[in-house]
């Protein structure tokens, strides 16, 4: 049987975005579009912001056809034999481009348009996951129209609590109350990036994250992160502009290990994911509390998952093609 190659395919990066999460998905994106490169394929960097789909070719801007997701070069048109999704946030990881890909037949690398729309909604997901038995932390929700009493919500959640978007990522919006007074600040803060809210409970213990993917055929968790925050939390400063401590693979026993891999497998499958995802867990006495899960997540020099596929022993250019080939072959 001949081995499928990806010299000469054409492959779209896409990046950009319509959230918080543009500047950190063209850091992505160009970590993916170098490493891609080194295995001969051509790589085009779509950008997309709104309605504005572009691609760069020779210095000059060539406007995508979104009817058939083609770029007119101006001596030929392209076409592309599969997409990678580097949006995060809206429309990268909320649904909407998967839908789009679903409707023009574009093979792509994220997992498909419903089980996106549901991990973007961290309710809908925490909500799920917890009929499967999947531990996490106690919290209350809200919608943008709802009234609610301070003293309620401590009641469930305690002091200190986390108050965040519902559909937001890289850490926007989210504020660690300590005192009764900041809770109603922190929700309105909150309500200005979503009209959903979330108020969790604090969970003292070790922040830990996963990678997952299906590179290889089946659901294969990459070696853990522990992060330890010079800040409050693993805040956006923290994220990308060093201001944390990343170790990878956590220093933490091969039996805690193991479970959290297989949580994340488990997770993985539940949600019916596709290409590569990140689960993220504080762990308290061995237990692992579930936080979210990142179907686009970050692909810079500074985010994990890089750093996770590189501790594992491979690297990111083979990786990448890896990664590509299996687009290719299951869509």
């Amino acid at each position: 049987m001949k081995t499928l190659s990806i010299k000469n395919k054409n492959i779209a990066v896409l990046y950009g975005g319509d959230s918080s999460e543009y500047a950190v998905s063209v850091k992505s994106a160009t970590v993916v579009i170098d490493e891609l490169r080194k295995t001969g394929a051509r790589v085009y960097a779509i950008h997309q912001q709104g309605t504005e789909w572009y691609c760069e070719i020779a210095g000059t801007r060539a406007e995508v056809d979104k009817n058939t997701f083609s770029v007119n070069t101006g001596n030929s048109r392209v076409s592309f034999d599969a997409a990678i999704i580097m949006i995060h946030g809206t429309p990268g990881e909320d649904g909407k481009i998967q839908g789009f890909f679903d409707v023009t037949g574009v093979k792509y690398s994220s997992c498909g348009q419903i089980a996106a729309a549901l991990t973007f909604d961290k309710m809908a997901c925490s909500s799920l996951l917890k009929r499967f038995g999947i531990t996490m932390a106690e919290a209350c929700y809200l919608n943008r129209d709802d009234q609610w009493d301070t003293d309620v919500i401590i009641q469930k959640t305690g002091l200190p609590c986390f108050v965040k978007p519902n559909r937001a990522g890289s850490s926007f919006g989210i504020t660690k109350v300590k005192e009764a007074s900041q809770l109603n600040q922190a929700i309105k803060h909150a309500f200005t990036f979503d009209n959903k809210v979330i108020i969790e409970q604090f969970v003292e213990g070790r922040e830990m994250t996963c990678g997952v993917h299906d590179v290889g055929g089946s659901a294969t968790a990459l070696p853990i992160t522990e992060i330890i925050s010079k800040n409050e939390f693993f805040d956006y400063n923290a994220k990308y502009e060093g201001a944390s401590e990343e170790i990878t693979p956590a220093r933490i026993s091969a039996n805690v290990a193991e479970i959290i891999q297989a949580q994340s497998r488990e997770i993985y499958n539940i949600l019916d994911l596709r290409g590569v995802a990140r689960v993220d867990y504080i762990v308290k006495n061995g237990v692992p509390y579930f936080i979210e899960v990142n179907t686009v997540p970050g692909m810079s020099r500074q985010s994990i998952v890089p750093q996770q596929i590189e501790a594992s022993g491979e690297q990111l250019s083979s990786f990448f093609e890896r990664w590509v080939k299996r687009i290719l072959e299951k869509h």
